[in-house]
This record gives C-alpha cells, structure tokens and sequence, in this order.
C-alpha cells in the first residue's frame, strides 16, 4: 500500500521550472485538482489556451518526477486551459473547419439522454458488427467519469506509446480501443472538472494512433453537458444514434440528446430501442418489461429513423460483463443478429453520406 500524499507529490512538481517564466509549476500555481489515491495520481497542469501546443513537454516532465516517487503507481496529467475555448463554429459540424482525428474517414457518436439505457453495450457491439461487415473500426470511451469499455471488450493492461506522445490504440475483437479506463484503477473515481474532462478528451480523440480507420464510433457520456458539448464541437461528426428504452422517461431525455444533436447541427442516423422485448430463456413467453414501441414512435413524431430492436436478454447481459460481446462470442445468435442489423443500418448511412438532420426540437 503506497503512503504517498498530496503533499509529497507537490514537493516532486517543484523541480519542474516552467522555461517560459523560469518559476516552478508550483509556485506558478498550475497545479489543479491534484488526487491522490493508493499510489495512483492524477492532476492537471494549467496554461494559457494558445499555450495548449507548446506545453507538452512540460506535461511530460511532470509527469516523469511523480512517477519517479517512491509508491507512484501510476500518473495522469493533462494540459487544461484557463481560457473558455472559443465558441463553435456556426457550420455544420461536418464542415472543414473542424478536422476530425488522423486517418480516419467517419466518426459516430453513440449516445442517449440519459444513463442506464445500454448505450455503451450498444456501442460496444455495434463496433464489433461493423468490424465483421469489413470495416476497420475503432471504439473510443468518451465518459470520462464511468469508463466500462475496458470491462466489456476485456481490456487488460495499459496502452502503450512509441514516443511518449502518441498512445497506441489496444487491440480487442478486430477492434481497435482507447479508454481512460485503461489508463487509471477500475475502481478509481475520476474527480475532475469540465475544463480537465475537455482536455482528456480532446487527448483521447488527437493523441492516439487510429490510422487508418473507416469508422471510429465513440461512446458518448450520458447526458448534454460539457463533454458532450466538446466532441460536436472539435469533432466532424458524420452523425449520431441516440439510444434508448421504450419507456416514457428513457424517451423524454432521448429527445433532449436529439435536441442538442440538431442545436449543434450534427446529424441523427436515428434511434435504437434497448431492452425492447424480453423473451423469457425457459419457457419462450415475451414479456415488455420497459413497455414497447416507444422508441419508433419517438422516432416517427422527429421524423428520424428507426434503426431497430435490442432485447432484453441475459446472454447480453453475461457477455458484456465478461468482456466477450456477444457479436462476438455467437454471432448467429438472435441477439448478435439485433446488434448486426444495427450495423447494416448503420454502414449504409456511412456509404450513402448521410447528413441528413432531423426537425429543429426546442426543449423547455
């Protein structure tokens, strides 16, 4: 069990001079949110936004004296700017004035209103499906405060870097994945605040080897807040699946995600209903657990499409825990089948250059 304190590790950051105003970080107070966990350490350096470019090499020294403490276990930190980023350009978020990450020709964002809906299941099976159409696919974990694609493609271990900049993807069912789950304790809470998420984020997305890919689908964080709001506005979208149960509830914050979707001109592929139907693995009775149709009705009123039916199924359930999708592990399966008609769905879109948005939504 480490010892190591905040105090500790603060005492290790002064020897890091900043070149620019020859002060230590420290005293230069651009040391923020600083936890310490068990050995495990985490913090951003904060600079001035045009400074973002030019400070990596001082996030790297600090990132080389913590871990060279006795009992640092691991170390993230990231650059995080005190400037509000500039507001998002008014074009579509396809637009060339936004350039998506390096050899990767389609960005889909995988995304609900709200959380316990599947989304990350989804998002996790939809990718394997797409890998066993052909396409080279990449997964990458957007929810920075509850990463779970490590579990569910049965990640282990850390990504590597070549030259301690870029990150190398992991490697998982013909998938290739980034999380910052990989990176941190499984069990570790990740207590940062908007302006640190935006940054990691934006590392995730910029900072690791994905060429060449023909899609790289991103689990979006449930909701409409910060890290929502910085993917559609950095990232060329080429559009975004809104998950989804059919219940009432579920719905209301599935037009929510539609409305930010539209507000910021990214457009909606359409919207997929999780848990739909649960048939009963004994005796074969169907029973609408979460009620039924809800979603296509949604989806019919916003005038986007239907992209199809997720059951509620224990194998989906287990395969996901045990970090073995189930388009994996029994592709012929009735459940993988629900998963790999998403994906034909979805790589139809892709071909066809999908870019239409559905109706402008305005949420009270």
């Amino acid at each position: 069990m480490s010892n190591l304190t905040p105090d500790d590790v603060l005492a290790a950051l002064k020897a890091v001079v900043d070149p620019a105003r020859n002060m230590d970080v420290v005293a230069l107070g651009m040391i923020q949110g600083l936890q310490v966990k068990e050995g495990h350490i985490s913090f951003a350096l904060e600079v001035a936004a045009e400074e973002g470019r030019t400070k990596e090499p001082l996030r790297l020294a600090c990132e080389k004296v913590v871990l060279a403490l006795k009992g640092a276990r691991s170390v993230t930190a990231v650059l995080t700017a005190h400037k509000a980023p500039t507001a998002a350009p008014t074009g579509r978020a396809g637009s060339p004035d936004r350039q998506g990450p390096a050899g990767v020709k389609a960005v889909v964002a995988v995304a609900s209103g709200k959380g316990g809906v599947g989304k990350s299941t989804v998002a996790v099976n939809l990718a394997v499906a797409l890998s066993q159409l052909g396409r080279k696919v990449g997964l990458l974990d957007a929810d920075i405060y509850g990463p779970s694609i490590p579990r569910m493609l049965g990640l282990k271990g850390k990504p590597s870097s070549k030259d301690g900049k870029i990150l190398q993807p992991m490697q998982a069912w013909g998938l290739k994945a980034i999380s910052i789950g990989s990176l941190i304790e499984e069990d570790r809470a990740m207590i940062w605040r908007g302006p640190m998420v935006m940054t990691a984020l934006t590392q995730l997305i910029y900072e690791v080897e994905w060429a060449p890919l023909d899609v790289l689908v991103v689990d979006m964080p449930p909701g409409t807040g910060d890290a929502q709001l910085t993917l559609t506005q950095r990232v060329p979208l080429s559009g975004a699946i809104i998950v989804s149960t059919p219940q009432d509830v579920a719905l209301i914050d599935a037009r929510r995600g539609i409305a930010m979707f539209n507000q910021v001109r990214v457009p909606i592929f359409g919207i997929v209903e999780n848990m739909s139907t649960f048939v009963c693995p004994n005796c074969g009775h169907e029973s609408h657990i979460f009620s039924h149709g809800g979603a296509r009705e949604t989806a019919a009123q916003l005038e986007t499409d239907f992209l199809g039916e997720i059951p509620l199924h224990i194998a989906i359930r287990e395969t996901s825990d045990g970090g073995t999708p189930i388009t994996a592990l029994d592709p012929k399966s009735p459940q993988a089948k629900a998963f790999i008609d998403l994906a034909t769905r979805v790589a139809a879109k892709l071909d066809a250059g999908n870019t239409r948005t559905g109706p402008r939504i305005t949420m009270e």
